[in-house]
């Protein structure tokens, strides 16, 4: 029979990568840590999964009582992300995290514990634990959703036009890509629809504003651009 005092089971925590679209750059929510280990330093906002919760009701908890997020207001894109077991991950201890991700527009947060910012991914701070990582995995993660889902829907407004859909995809690909293929390629999956509304912003040109078919995830066949 084997010895059960040699058990210590990890502790389980879940951690937050959110994402938003700001100034044409793909821009992720980090907090201040204000206590050892990583003191000083930004990380992913995170925390312990208390007894009694499921990680989801964890993260919700979480970011509403440290950034004063309510996930189902706020986000218009959230999935489990990946589990992080790293054994040495943590100082502290071997914590497994579960880890997830989420889209969102205009993201000016205010309330919660901690002190909290936007930051881009391509000009990210010195990152506590792993976070840098697991931010990189994140954005993959989207790229490749870019490609065969209505993801980038969780990083525009309700409307928008088909300029600000394509900076969304650029700023999340971390390229250009050609403005007339990309439209065409894009109207194609018939994944929006004109509001009849036209946008207009200083000397430019009015634009159709357009809003999605479905506020639901859908999948559709890969797009290359």
């Amino acid at each position: 029979m084997a010895n059960t005092s040699d058990y210590h089971p990890p502790t389980l925590t879940v951690d937050m990568v959110v994402f938003c679209v700001e100034d044409a750059q793909l821009k992720v929510l980090l907090i201040n840590r204000t206590a050892p280990p990583f003191q000083g330093e930004w990380a992913l906002p995170g925390g312990y999964n208390a007894a009694g919760e499921t990680t989801t009701q964890a993260v919700e908890r979480v970011m509403k009582t440290k950034v004063g997020m309510d996930i189902g207001q706020r986000l218009g894109f959230f999935e489990q992300l990946v589990t992080v077991d790293t054994v040495a991950r943590d100082p502290r201890g071997h914590a497994v995290s579960v880890v997830y991700l989420g889209c969102g527009y205009n993201l000016s947060l205010s309330g919660g514990d901690c002190t909290h910012a936007l930051w881009s991914v391509d000009s990210l701070p010195q990152v506590a634990f792993d976070h840098q990582e697991i931010i990189a995995y994140g954005r993959d993660r989207l790229i490749a959703k870019l490609s065969y889902s209505n993801a980038v829907s969780g990083l525009l407004g309700e409307t928008f036009t088909l300029s600000q859909v394509q900076t969304a995809y650029e700023a999340v690909l971390g390229r250009f890509v050609d403005k007339r293929n990309f439209r065409k390629k894009f109207l194609r999956l018939g994944l929006v629809t004109e509001t009849g509304d036209m946008w207009a912003e200083g000397a430019h040109r009015p634009a159709k504003l357009y809003r999605f078919n479905s506020s639901e995830l859908e999948i559709f066949n890969f797009i290359s651009l």
